[in-house]
């Protein structure tokens, strides 16, 4: 086996890149490690030109139960079947990574293949990246690389940042809990990617951050550039298309003086208008021609334009300015009494409207995967983008690529302000419906799903807002122009998508893409100050509809009553078999009871079965002490005194020496089953057996009975109530 290795120090740990003939079928190939994690990748460039009117780059992110040493849970299904969540996100990062490099014209497949071999403490995503660089870079696929990745983290009470942490060093929930997780990619010392989860961090923190972050990526570059010279071979040449003349003339002679007139009022309807007229006169004029050239000469125009009008002119398509937000609505609550929390939001043409549904403890989604097995998440954020948002007819059903990263992204932005389980143990669920769409749908099912946490009574720290921002560059003049809240002609022709999360103390979440080689920092500093700035307006629209959390949950939301046991008594609670629990549910028709592992129970129901069920898991566990007082019935008599019910699984012994002040014969002559009777715990003796007193309790219980002296006396115990028989200082749990 042929290979070589480089390495270069990263975080503190060694970054090894090996080429090997593993995969020599493939134009490109690469195996990269860090710690104990690997991934290899491989890239494919199809020998023939597609007929496609764009470039068909796939990127698939495999993973496998073998790289965590691990078989897949199902017991149906001992194969891996769609990617998870999480491959796909990292699929995404990869994807929005490298697809900006690929020349323009290029229409043969490529595709792109991550698979993870190892994983241990640190995320592949990063690897990932970088090894499809690597693997690009050194193949003969036309690609304008390399670029590189790196993770930068920061703990809370720290104000040292981490690079590549670890899975560890990551979590939200264990102290030393992280503040802040950003993902950057870029070259040249221009970023093109960025992914951030944060929890309210400050713009100025972030930029630090990402200055970090482009040092790191320079060493990377170096490193990559370094492996290039060596290893690369001579790039694929695209051939060279001639312009068709007369398409170019026809549009000078009939779209441009109409752009002209739309100019201050050019939005989506009028662009697809334009184009249905455009594509109109060329089958007149031009039946000969392409059309995909023409459609392709149109797309081009436009996007000349569009930059134009903001580098040159300072406007833009619709008459905006670059900082003006479309107008804005906000609605909590006023959908249906049915569901536990709505909201809906408008900004311009894209309306989405947000659910929220509360659930018990055991609802929560049970994770699987081989980055996190057998992991609870209890906050889902989902998000559907029906073809009927932008007017068009399509599949319905299902979820793409798309839903999942945006559904990700808003979840992300949202998860810092929620209560800990601890406050609000209730599984949530938000369902993002995009009811229309012209710009930016995951900003605003940001906002929604804000609006509908309120309504449902959620009580979050703080409500988030987002927006997306946008840029018309000429990078060969170093000119840079930012948009604020961008909707679809600028979100296609424009060179950046770069969205924003958060509250008024800071951002939550961040994810941008670019159609350029990438955007200096400096300029996305301008980008974070105009982001909070349109931030703070939509803060203010949302708290004018809603300004806090209901102060109770909808009343068709189960109620969650929490108690805790101590660790010994989990198994008492469950029974033999699940055998107690279950009856207990049955019995109070409890929804849900769920026991952690340090003895808190989460007991869901609806109609008072969670106080019932809650009663019943009380009685079972609680501690009784001496000096207590409790009524119950009598349960049985024995000849030296009678069981007394004082829990729903407990009795203790009232002998007959405790029923009355003076003597009594027989226990029947003063109790028998079923009377109710007060009585005091009057000791638990070393076997832990629980002793009562009625006269204790009630020293006029005997008279109220209609009892007398007897003829032995009074005031004392008499000579068998002395005796202490097998059955004295009974406890017996049902």
């Amino acid at each position: 086996m042929d290979k070589k290795e480089y390495s270069v120090e990263l975080g503190g740990k060694t970054l090894t890149a090996e080429f090997n003939d593993w995969a020599n079928q493939a134009n490109g190939s690469v195996l990269l490690r860090y710690g104990n994690s690997a991934v290899l990748a491989t890239v494919v460039m199809s020998s023939r030109e597609s007929n496609l009117d764009y470039f068909p780059l796939s990127v698939e992110y495999e993973e496998k139960f073998y790289a965590v040493g691990a078989i897949l849970g199902s017991r149906f299904m001992r194969r891996e079947g769609r990617p998870s969540d999480e491959a796909v996100l990292s699929g995404r990062m990869v994807d929005r990574t490298i697809r900006p490099l690929f020349p323009k014209g290029l229409k043969r497949d490529v595709q792109v293949i991550i698979s993870v071999l190892s994983i241990d403490e640190y995320d592949t995503d990063v690897l990932a990246i970088n090894a499809a660089s690597l693997a690009l870079a050194t193949s003969n696929i036309p690609w304008n690389g390399p670029a590189s990745a790196v993770r930068i983290g920061l703990e809370e009470g720290s104000d040292d940042f981490i690079t590549l942490p670890t899975y560890k060093q990551r979590e939200e929930e264990m102290p030393p809990r992280a503040r802040l997780d950003l993902l950057a990619c870029g070259k040249d010392g221009l970023i093109n990617m960025i992914e951030v989860g944060a929890r309210e961090v400050p713009e100025d923190v972030l930029e630090r951050a990402l200055q970090k972050a482009s040092e790191e990526i320079e060493k990377l570059q170096a490193w990559q550039r370094e492996i290039i010279a060596e290893r690369g071979v001579a790039k694929f040449e695209l051939p060279v298309r001639e312009k068709d003349a007369a398409l170019h003339a026809l549009y000078a002679e009939h779209i441009e003086p109409k752009l002209a007139s739309h100019a201050g009022a050019l939005g989506k309807p009028e662009m697809n208008e334009l184009k249905s007229e455009w594509v109109r006169t060329v089958a007149e004029r031009l039946p000969e021609s392409d059309m995909k050239e023409a459609d392709s000469l149109f797309e081009t125009k436009m996007d000349e334009y569009v930059h134009a009008l903001a580098i040159r002119e300072g406007k833009r398509v619709d008459g905006r300015a670059l900082d003006e937000i479309r107008p804005l609505f906000a609605q909590a609550g006023g959908i249906s009494p049915i569901i536990h929390g709505t909201g809906m939001f408008y900004r311009g043409e894209t309306h989405v409207l947000g659910t929220v549904t509360l659930g018990g403890p055991g609802e929560a989604q049970l994770i699987d995967t081989i980055e996190f097995q057998d992991t609870k998440k209890r906050f889902m954020l989902h998000y559907n983008f029906p073809p009927f948002s932008v007017g068009e007819t399509g599949r319905v059903g299902g979820f793409n690529r798309r839903m999942i990263g945006h559904g990700a992204l808003a979840e992300k932005a949202l998860r810092p302000v929620l209560p800990p389980k601890e406050d609000f143990p209730y599984t949530i669920r938000i369902v993002s419906e995009c009811l229309a769409s012209n710009g930016s749908t995951s900003m605003a099912s940001v906002c929604a799903g804000t609006l509908a946490l309120m309504d449902a009574g959620v009580p979050i720290a703080k409500p988030v807002a987002g927006i997306a921002m946008g840029m018309m560059s000429d990078a060969s003049r170093e000119v840079y122009k930012v948009l604020t809240d961008i909707q679809g002609p600028e979100d296609h022709h424009g060179d950046m998508d770069f969205k924003v999360a958060g509250t008024e103390e800071g951002v939550t979440a961040v994810q941008m893409d670019v159609k350029v080689e990438g955007v200096p920092v400096a300029v996305l500093a301008d980008a974070f100050a105009q982001a909070k700035k349109a931030r703070l307006q939509i803060l203010d629209v949302i708290r004018a509809a809603m300004p806090a959390p209901r102060p109770d949950i909808s009343p068709r939301a189960p109620k969650i009553l929490t108690l805790n046991v101590k660790v010994d008594q989990i198994g008492l609670v469950i029974g033999p078999g699940g055998k107690t629990i279950n009856g207990i549910r049955e019995r109070t028709g409890a929804e849900d009871i769920t026991i952690e592992e340090d003895g808190t129970v989460f007991i869901t129901g609806k109609n008072g079965a969670a106080e019932a069920a809650y009663e019943e898991i009380r009685g079972l566990t609680r501690e009784y002490e001496v000096g207590e007082r409790f009524e119950g019935p009598v349960t049985r008599l024995m000849d030296f005194g009678a069981f007394v019910k004082i829990g729903p699984n407990t009795e203790g012994l009232v002998h007959v020496s405790e029923v009355a002040p003076f003597r009594i014969d027989k226990i029947s002559d003063a109790l028998a089953v079923g009377d109710v009777v007060p009585v005091v715990l009057k000791e638990i003796d070393e076997k832990g057996r629980y002793n009562l007193s009625i006269k204790a309790a009630d020293p006029e219980f005997a008279s109220r009975k209609g009892l007398t002296p007897s003829e032995g006396g009074r005031g004392g115990d008499h000579e068998r109530g002395n005796r202490k028989g097998p059955g004295d200082g009974f406890r017996r749990r049902i």
